[in-house]
């Protein structure tokens, strides 16, 4: 049996932040209007970064900026479409004049859902891939001369479908695997800069995300129970722990890696 919200909370009340971890650096997390991404930004605040609050969604991105400041943190909330290279030049630019230079940077933004292949729209699969895949890409590169002056961590939140195939998933899979080895890539170009890139890959996590998974009509359950594992969803602020482990200094030795935090699902 999976986890209930109870034992949720006590998980989560067990996940205290490490003080000053990430004292006096400037950390940019997409998608952080919901979710993860939110998730994220209270973390790392939790642990001393200043944080830019970047979301499509910017009355979402605002609510979080304010959830990290009324903790007694330091954010600032810039609507971002990742998608859009101007969009991403621009937040990146106002949150490097607000906060300063970035050195953390965390790619959570993503949109999935599942589709048989034969029915998939190409418009789905191209925003599929646009927003789990080419976003990342256009945040890195627009965070890179910030990072390639004063070294850093870039962290970017993949999926356990970037491990294993999944039904009804082809876009998402393939965007999420893309984005492991874009990551890799990265991670060998900039090993002897001084920059580090690293992903994390959450199986099943309670978040609105979840709500894009619905089946199609008439789905094979037979072909599903590779997506189950007993330990049942984990909670954005288990993700968030292990990305902001990642993103640290305690993992200064650490780049190209991959760190499953599926419940197993993947062993």
């Amino acid at each position: 049996m999976g986890r209930g919200g109870a034992e949720h909370d006590a998980v989560d009340a067990a996940l205290g932040s490490v003080p000053g971890r990430f004292n006096g650096r400037v950390a940019v997390v997409t998608g952080a209007g919901s979710g993860i991404g939110r998730a994220v930004a209270r973390r790392l605040a939790s642990e001393g970064a200043s944080v830019a609050v970047l979301d499509v969604v910017g009355t979402s991105a605002a609510e979080t900026a304010g959830l990290v400041t009324a903790d007694g943190g330091t954010a600032f909330a810039q609507p971002c479409d990742v998608t859009g290279e101007d969009s991403v030049t621009t937040a990146i630019a106002a949150a490097a004049d607000r906060l300063g230079p970035p050195t953390v940077v965390c790619n959570v933004a993503g949109v999935g859902g599942f589709y048989r292949t034969v029915d998939m729209p190409l418009d789905r699969w191209q925003q599929i891939l646009a927003v789990n895949l080419t976003g990342p890409f256009l945040v890195c590169r627009a965070c890179l001369p910030h990072l390639l002056e004063r070294g850093g961590s870039i962290v970017n939140v993949a999926s356990n479908t970037a491990l294993m195939g999944q039904p009804y998933s082809a876009a998402y899979c393939a965007s999420k695997a893309g984005l492991l080895m874009f990551s890799k890539a990265l991670a060998a170009e900039l090993m002897t800069r001084r920059i580090r890139v690293n992903v994390v890959a959450p199986g099943g996590v309670d978040t609105p995300l979840i709500g894009a998974f619905t089946l199609p009509e008439g789905a094979d359950m037979k072909v599903l129970d590779r997506m189950m594992t007993p330990m049942g969803f984990s909670t954005p602020a288990e993700i968030a722990a292990s990305v902001a482990f990642i993103a640290s200094d305690e993992s200064s030795y650490t780049t190209g890696a991959v760190l499953s935090v599926d419940g197993g699902l993947t062993i």
